[in-house]
């Protein structure tokens, strides 16, 4: 077997990096609604109830937005 042919292609570089990019992308959505849920269960347990549901309101709507943005709008 050739070295060459064991080498990755440009297109599938650059398939592999689009890839790793969306997968941190998500992570970091995740982490930010993990964040948030977190904060809202803390506010809510310390007494601070008001401003836990506030807080909690922001885990879809920070979910739906991670969603809007790694489709790009686009339908599948």
């Amino acid at each position: 077997m050739s070295p060459l042919s064991t080498a990755s292609s440009p297109a599938r570089l650059e398939s592999r990096s689009r890839a790793n990019r969306l997968a941190a992308s998500k992570a970091l959505f995740f982490a930010a609604a993990g964040l948030s849920f977190a904060l809202s269960v803390w506010l809510w347990f310390s007494g601070d109830r008001e401003r836990g549901l506030f807080v909690g309101l922001w885990v879809p709507s920070i979910l739906a937005a991670g969603g809007l943005l790694l489709t790009g709008g686009r339908h599948e």
